[in-house]
């Protein structure tokens, strides 16, 4: 690897034609470990030259899905649309060299080639009939024909490279037909736009979906004849769905900020990312740091990943679980809100720690916390027939007129309950469940001490007291 010696430019180049998707993220991340581990520089520069796809909205939901998952770039982002005078320049200079040329044939004529290239067995393409050649006499130019700008690919040898992730790759020449690199209206095409991107922001790896494939012989074909330098290039592999088919919509959330909606943390989304297919050993759970100072492209995976939601939630009820309280609080409160809870009215803070061990989402945490955020709910007559019959009416009422002068911390409270069940010769559950439906509405919370001391001496007694 040469990029301990190289200063290390990577990029990320989504087209803004929708929603970051997991796949992008994926790519995003990987790119910007890598400049981080070579203490080199992440750019980000937007592909918009679809113009009728492209929007400003989608170009927003990427900027915000980096945001959130923390992929700031140290360039950028660049617009590929502010560098049109820049792509001409360079279709002129190869016009003038010889390296490109006009090209009058018409789309229909183009696929007539193609056809008659598929009639004999042969590779569909364009078949050279405007490329210049020593002796060769052209066509007459149609009149009232705009041309497109061809790029004069060479006709003999292979072009091969190295692969980061997947080894060697040689494509035969023959199979690269003389590329479009402008339109009759003068706009570059895509891969025209990379080159000359790439080039200009001296980017000398790049990490990408393995779709790109075979845009990658055609893109090192035309960097020669610009006589730039050639980046390194590594292609990554799909991610699949739980199915083995290519991860789509019908899969679930594939937007990246539908996972920040769904109450993933980007802590726990950049630890699942990256075990898409980077492993380093048998870790299955790093810091962002960790994966910086481990990242070697070496240890990509020639093979797709596959999306598994359990093993996600299982890598985000971590990262919940380890979270710090106050920032906890601070990030579920308004999702409490959103479902009709207010936050003030309980100490959040102590919620959360309380309930964090058994979400695996904040929406999950944040609905939990409702029994301290929420309107209560007293429990149906099946649940009062059931649980709270006459004895345990007796032990609640003893519990309420003892928890009156008690000091209200969740050691006393559990004190006073073991008392209880030793007075009554009761076992936990004969208190617990009752407490439970009596405070709670329900016979399943944490720790019933717990909850007792966050809800409070004055409203537990309160709701007792409606019961006995």
């Amino acid at each position: 690897m040469t990029a301990a010696s190289t200063p290390v430019r990577t990029r990320f180049a989504p087209s803004p034609t929708g929603f970051l998707h997991l796949g992008g993220a994926r790519t995003a991340l990987f790119s910007w470990a890598f400049a981080r581990h070579y203490g080199g520089t992440f750019i980000l520069r937007v592909e918009d030259t679809d113009l009728e796809r492209s929007t400003p909205e989608a170009v927003q939901a990427i900027l915000d899905g980096m945001t959130w998952l923390g992929l700031t770039p140290d360039e950028g982002p660049f617009f590929q649309m502010q560098h049109m005078d820049r792509y001409r320049e360079v279709v002129a200079q190869m016009l003038s060299a010889g390296t490109a040329y006009h090209c009058y044939s018409s789309p229909d004529e183009v696929e007539a080639m193609r056809e008659r290239a598929r009639a004999a067995g042969q590779k569909p393409r364009y078949d050279g009939t405007w490329r210049p050649e020593l002796g060769k006499k052209l066509p007459p130019i149609p009149a009232d024909r705009k041309p497109v700008v061809r790029f004069k690919s060479p006709q003999d040898g292979a072009t091969a490279w190295v692969d980061m992730v997947k080894g060697p790759i040689s494509f035969d020449n023959t199979e690269l037909d003389d590329l479009v690199i402008a339109r009759p209206d003068g706009t570059p095409t895509y891969n025209f736009c990379v080159v000359v991107d790439d080039w200009d922001m001296r980017i000398t790896h790049v990490l990408r979906g393995d779709d790109h494939v075979n845009n990658t012989p055609r893109q090192i074909t035309i960097l020669r004849a610009l006589g730039a330098p050639i980046p390194e290039y590594g292609h990554v592999p799909m991610i699949l769905g739980p199915d083995g088919e290519k991860l789509s919509k019908r899969h679930g959330a594939v937007s990246v900020m539908e996972y920040d909606r769904d109450g993933y943390l980007p802590e726990g989304m950049i630890n699942y990312l990256a075990r898409l297919g980077w492993s380093h050993g048998d870790d299955e759970l790093f810091t962002r740091e960790q994966l910086v100072a481990w990242f070697d492209p070496q240890h990509l995976s020639k093979s797709a990943a596959q999306w598994d939601p359990k093993k996600l939630n299982w890598v985000n009820a971590h990262y919940i679980k380890h979270y710090d309280d106050q920032m906890l609080a601070k990030i579920v409160a308004p999702r409490v809100t959103a479902r009709g809870g207010d936050p003030q009215r309980t100490d959040l803070v102590a919620v959360v720690k309380l309930l964090k061990d058994r979400a695996e989402t904040l929406e999950q945490l944040a609905e939990a916390a409702m029994l301290f955020c929420g309107t209560f709910t007293p429990a149906n007559d099946d649940l009062r027939a059931q649980h709270l019959t006459e004895p345990a009416r007796q032990v609640l009422g003893d519990f309420a007129k003892q928890a009156e002068a008690l000091a209200w911390d969740r050691d006393k409270i559990a004190a006073l309950i073991k008392s209880l069940l030793a007075a009554h010769g009761l076992k936990m559950p004969q208190l617990a469940i009752p407490l439970r439906v009596a405070v709670a509405g329900t016979t399943q919370t944490p720790a019933i001490d717990a909850v007792l001391e966050i809800l409070g001496k004055q409203t537990v007694l309160a709701r007792i007291a409606t019961v006995v």
